[in-house]
Parts: structure tokens; sequence; C-alpha cells
């Protein structure tokens, strides 16, 4: 797939053949220099922003002829976001920030909320508003609401850009163990670390083209070239 846009009047190409698979069970790293596109790819996968050529297959299903109110609907059940800036309402509490998107039965809510921030280490702060807590927590906040409908795939864009080294370790275990129980993770990422941890690293280069490697071996897994059509 692939997506251009137009800047005083020069078409400028930010992806071109992209073909793209992030498989369960994976975290995935797509890494990239600054003006890449890995921000354009993740909206793309993320079903925000459309390809011009090419399509997002999600879980088997093209996604090109769907309405927006379709999409929506998709990204809320089947797709979990987290973001570098955390995007937590400062009004709120911890629990209420995760109960925000949740789709499920209403007397179940409360549970699942308390349930996940458990999971993530913050049960002892679910009362607390995004100010009393620190850079770290917030960002496992938003990881708990990224997961409180039960999604399949997990989509962070530089997550731990404003992270210290101890919380990163610590989201990078939680990416690890829901990538474990079966989700598929895709982190967009500048941090080599967080590249090392990753099961496969896609490197987007200057070409707007993009290759991929398992970096525990070497071994190249896909290149891309021609007109391909991506996979999510």
């Amino acid at each position: 797939m692939g997506k251009s846009y137009t800047l005083r009047g020069q078409r400028v190409d930010v992806l071109q053949d992209i073909d793209l698979a992030v498989a369960p069970g994976c975290v995935t790293a797509l890494v990239g220099h600054s003006g890449s596109g890995k921000s354009t790819l993740m909206h793309i996968l993320g079903l925000l922003t459309k390809p011009d050529t090419g399509r997002v297959d999600l879980e088997g299903r093209d996604t090109r002829g769907l309405s927006d109110g379709a999409l929506a609907d998709l990204r809320r059940r089947r797709l979990g976001f987290v973001f570098q800036s955390y995007n937590l309402l400062p009004q709120h509490s911890a629990l209420r920030n995760v109960l925000l998107p949740y789709t499920g039965r209403r007397r179940e809510a409360e549970a699942r909320a308390r349930g996940l921030l458990e999971r993530v280490g913050l049960g002892d702060r679910c009362e607390h508003r995004p100010g009393e807590l620190s850079g770290g927590e917030q960002q496992r906040v938003a990881l708990a609401r990224a997961l409180v409908n039960d999604p399949p795939l997990l989509l962070a864009d530089e997550p731990t850009g404003n992270l210290d080294t101890e919380s990163e370790a610590l989201l990078l275990g939680l990416f690890r163990e829901l990538a474990e129980g079966g989700r598929g993770v895709l982190v967009v990422t500048h941090n080599q670390a967080v590249a090392d941890a990753a099961d496969i690293v896609h490197r987007l280069g200057r070409d707007a083209a993009l290759s991929a490697q398992d970096e525990t071996n070497g071994r190249s897994w896909a290149h891309s070239r021609g007109s391909r059509e991506g996979e999510l």
C-alpha cells in the first residue's frame, strides 16, 4: 500500500509498496528516522487514515469499503491504542479513564477496569487522577484503557518516549505478556532498546519503502517492492 501528500505543488511519497503483517503472539517494532512515515503508517494500520493505494485487512476482512461509522466500530472493538502523551482526561480518576471506551455490559465494567489496573500494577491507584501519578503510571493507565475492550491487536506509538528506564522496562514486560497471551503488539519507536525487545523489526527507509528483519537471527522476513497490498 502507499500514501502520498502534496507539498507546495509537489507530490511527496510518504509510503510506497508497503507490505506488512502484524502477527498474533508477537511484538513487532516499526522503526525509522524522523519523517520516514512511521506515524502515517500507524494511522493507516489503526484505520484512522486511508491509504491511497492497496488496502488494510483486519482479521482477514478487507476494510476498504467500510463506512466511517463501521471503521470507528472496528477501532473501538478490535484495536487498542497507546500514545506517547498518554491522552488521559485530567479531571477523571484512573478508573474512570480506563472505563471511558468500554463497550461491554455495564454491570461488568468497573470490575473489568479494576482488574486491568491491577494487572498493570496499579490496583492501589484506581482513584488517583493523572496529575497524582508518575509518567510511567499514567502510561500503564493508558495501556489498561487500551485493553478494556479486549482487542486482539495493540498499536503503540512511541509509548516509551516520556518514560524513565525503569518504567520503560516495565511497559515492555507488559507488552511481552500480552503477546504471549496471543495478542499482536505493534510498537512504533526510535528507541533501539524497544526494537531489541521485539520479535520482528520493520524499518522504514528514506525511500519510503519497508524492510523487515527478524532481529534474533538476522534473516530477512520481507522486503517491499512492486505493487503489494498490506495485510494487518
